[in-house]
């Protein structure tokens, strides 16, 4: 066996710019030791055409292209990754053709993309996730970033970084919109509260894997309690809350009101990216000395319907004019003291399912001086006699993160037997005892006004209505 050694190999002619090593096809070269360099400084290591290679190389990661960053329509290369500003505006990404194991990755350069998103195409009739051919895929997700690879004709290019994307043909996009005080709860949601008019505006929409929908409670203004008669131990009736209605979407979480549509078309609100206007009904006039309340006004919220909450029903003074029978609304007001037999108003006027409210109490026993008491979300007042009927009770929500009662009713005015009544949970008014004026319901919260005292005390002023909007944005 022969062995010729070297300190190095050098090409000596000046004629061609090639030096081969190697005794062609057939033959190995095997270079063994421990550090080996390939090419020089400012070189290119290449392999020959058709050749492949195995032991070093590409593992699933890409050569990001930090020096051009994307701001227009481009196709991208296999092994490349790209960092994408939409902040100009939206474009697209064109995915080269597609070959086992080719990777192309895309990250949001600056945050843009919720407010102007990226289009990501297949090349021809290829697929994205086993969707269908040639479907693209939107990008509006704040800061995301997601890498390709091609697997076969079957499934096409494939997300691969996190099991957020493993839905078949769908990446998780999520609604973005302004409006109203903007707050984060339960970590993954957006909650819109309105106090005033204004407006709920979708900047982008997201869809089923992420989230499409809202959820909302609207409550409108609460009746206005009556005021007592003076020189009489006639009291004031309250007034009722306002109608209580609320949806929640299937992709939340929070613990709802018992009374919150569940199934049908309201249980959440699908949206498109618009301005929705918001409607803050307001609380119904105290009725003074001898006067009876005032009705709440509705509130509204437009999604993909209309969402009307119904005014709570005044509460009556007896007043001398013969009807004493609370105002019927999206609870019932009370009635005034004095006489026999006089009902409350009906609650859920005009109706709607689940209903958004109950009756006001009425009077069963003589004498009846005492007010009536207005009803509430979830419960209707109740004659306890001799004193003034206690509110409905109101409905509980977790909707803005923090368990909540809302449109409880107010409190029967007290005559000179009896105390004034209780307000209803969820902001209703307290009754007030004879000669003294009543307790206004809570703003914002629908409350029904309490019933002024016999003897002329004045009735509360009903409680203001509220909007929530709440969805999932991450």
């Amino acid at each position: 066996m022969s062995k010729i050694q070297v300190d190095a190999i050098e090409q000596q002619t000046a004629c061609g710019t090639t030096l081969t090593a190697g005794g062609g096809a057939g033959k190995t070269v095997v270079v063994d030791a421990t550090t080996v360099t390939l090419g020089r400084c400012g070189g290119t290591v290449a392999l020959a055409s058709g050749a492949s290679q195995t032991g070093f190389g590409r593992t699933g990661a890409v050569d990001w292209q930090t020096a051009s960053i994307k701001t227009a329509t481009f196709t991208a290369a296999n092994g490349e990754g790209y960092f994408c500003n939409t902040a100009g505006g939206t474009f697209e990404v064109d995915l080269p053709a597609g070959s086992a194991g080719a990777i192309v990755s895309i990250q949001d350069y600056n945050n843009t993309f919720d407010s102007n998103s990226l289009t990501v195409d297949p090349n021809g009739s290829e697929k994205i996730n086993g969707g269908s051919a040639g479907g693209f895929v939107t990008l509006s997700t704040e800061g995301l970033g997601i890498t390709f690879v091609y697997i076969d004709a079957t499934v096409g290019w494939r997300s691969v970084d996190s099991n957020e994307y493993s839905t078949t043909g769908a990446i998780p996009t999520f609604i973005t919109a302004t409006g109203g005080t903007i707050t984060t709860v339960d970590t993954d949601f957006k909650v819109h509260t309105f106090t005033g008019p204004g407006t709920f505006t979708v900047c982008s929409v997201g869809n089923p894997a992420g989230s499409d929908e809202v959820s909302y409670t609207v409550v409108a203004g609460g009746g206005g309690g009556a005021g007592g008669q003076p020189g009489s131990s006639d009291s004031g009736g309250a007034g009722g809350a306002g109608g209580y209605r609320e949806g929640k979407s299937p992709q939340d979480t929070y613990t709802s009101s018992p009374i919150t549509c569940t199934s049908g078309s309201n249980n959440g609100l699908s949206v498109t990216a618009t301005g929705y206007p918001i409607v803050i009904g307001a609380g119904g006039a105290k009725g003074t000395t001898n006067q009876s309340g005032s009705a709440g006004a509705v509130s509204t919220f437009t999604g993909s319907t209309t969402i009307t909450s119904a005014g709570g029903g005044l509460g009556r003074n007896n007043g001398g004019a013969g009807n004493r029978t609370g105002g019927n609304g999206g609870s019932g007001g009370g009635p005034s003291g004095g006489g026999t037999g006089m009902s409350g108003g009906a609650g859920n006027t005009p109706p709607v399912s689940p209903s958004q409210g109950f009756p006001g109490s009425a009077h069963a026993q003589s004498p009846d001086v005492y007010g009536g008491g207005g009803g509430g979300a979830t419960a209707a007042s109740a004659d306890t006699g001799g004193a003034g009927n206690t509110g409905g009770a109101g409905a509980t929500s977790s909707i803005n993160g923090t368990p909540t009662a809302r449109a409880g009713g107010g409190g029967g005015g007290g005559s000179p037997a009896g105390t004034g009544g209780t307000a209803g949970a969820g902001g209703g008014g307290a009754g007030a005892p004879a000669g003294n004026n009543a307790t206004d319901g809570t703003a914002n919260t629908g409350g029904g006004g309490g019933g002024g005292g016999s003897s002329g005390g004045n009735g509360g002023v009903g409680g203001s209505g509220i909007v929530i909007i709440r969805y999932k944005f991450q």
